[in-house]
């Protein structure tokens, strides 16, 4: 027993030798890009791999801080400490400085990190695998490695420099032209999107505005594109609940309004609609929207039963017969 149990410890000691070994060999190429929007304060990451999770390692940011991208041969102190560095009022180009003058590591490792002033710093190894390189402009800082070649981050930054909207949309929007144009020379696996901005998060809890995350998928890209749709859709459905707390119906109306043209089959949101119309004494629009949210998801029935949102309803014949229907 004791000859059994000594085996099974070499042979465990020496599989995570063998992994480690393996995993000092399988750097994370990966192409990403930090950036922030100085008219809003947001700070984020898009970042693509053919890394499992890659979203887990490479993005890290804080509001009101800077934004940082550590990859390559990641060293993931470099997002944790960075970050605090930066609050402590360094420099985005300081902060770099100090980093990697303590690792000895350095020259395989990649890094960008922009601060909430706009400033830019990045640096990539003299070791990591080719091609790989960095790119900057106002704002940003894209880089890559293990990459097809420069024009992944050249395309990374015009795309982004040209795109409107919210910086999530232009972080996602670099993300899809450096795929385009050659993106991880091994091929797709995972994506990530982080996006921070003060009281951003659920309830206003914390700054985790946008925090997505596609660790194994054949097109990671392109749902991390359907995630963002989404989340957004939620945004203008937690808006409307929060009019709905104080009062203002017809601010609620026109969030749910938005939501249910871009999701016209999701009977939940019509139900939604119905009960903001029904708050603010619109019954025809109510009834209408209930009728709608029913005959898409009949279950719906049982929940406006003892809903107090449509008790302006009750005694409305057409409101009755929508109940019956479903007996």
């Amino acid at each position: 027993m004791i000859v059994i149990l000594s085996l099974w410890f070499i042979t465990a000691f020496l599989s995570v030798q063998i992994s480690a070994e393996k995993w000092d060999e399988n750097p994370i190429s990966t192409f990403s890009i930090a950036a922030v929007d100085t008219e809003n304060g947001d700070l984020g990451v898009a970042v693509a791999s053919k890394f499992f999770g890659v979203g887990v390692v490479v993005p890290w940011a804080k509001a009101g801080v800077g934004a940082i991208a550590t990859q390559a041969l990641a060293n993931t102190t470099y997002g944790s400490r960075g970050l605090v560095l930066l609050e402590d009022g360094l420099t985005a180009e300081v902060v770099l400085k100090r980093l990697i003058e303590e690792d000895e590591e350095r020259e395989r490792r990649q890094v960008g990190i922009v601060d909430s002033k706009g400033t830019i710093a990045s640096f990539t190894g003299s070791k990591c695998n080719v091609w790989a390189g960095d790119l900057q402009g106002k704002n940003y800082t894209a880089q890559g490695n293990i990459l097809t070649g420069e024009e992944v981050v050249k395309a990374m930054g015009k795309t982004f420099e040209e795109t409107k909207g919210e910086l999530a949309e232009r972080l996602l929007a670099a993300l899809v032209a450096g795929e385009s144009n050659g993106g991880d020379s091994r091929g797709k696996q995972s994506a990530a999107l982080l996006v921070v901005r003060k009281g951003g998060g659920y309830g206003g809890f914390d700054d985790r505005y946008i925090d997505l995350r596609v660790d194994d998928h054949p097109e990671p890209i392109q749902e991390l594109r359907r995630l963002l749709e989404f989340k957004f859709t939620l945004n203008h459905i937690f808006k409307a609940y929060a009019f709905s707390r104080e009062k203002r119906y017809e601010d609620a109306i026109q969030e749910m309004e938005w939501v249910v043209t871009k999701e016209p089959e999701n009977g939940s949101y019509h139900y939604d609609l119905a009960c903001f119309y029904s708050l603010s004494g619109k019954k025809k629009e109510s009834l209408n929207s209930l009728e709608r949210a029913f005959t898409l998801d009949p279950k719906l029935r049982s929940l406006a039963v003892t809903d107090s949102d449509l008790d302006i309803l009750r005694r409305e014949k057409r409101f009755k017969r929508l109940l019956e229907k479903g007996r």
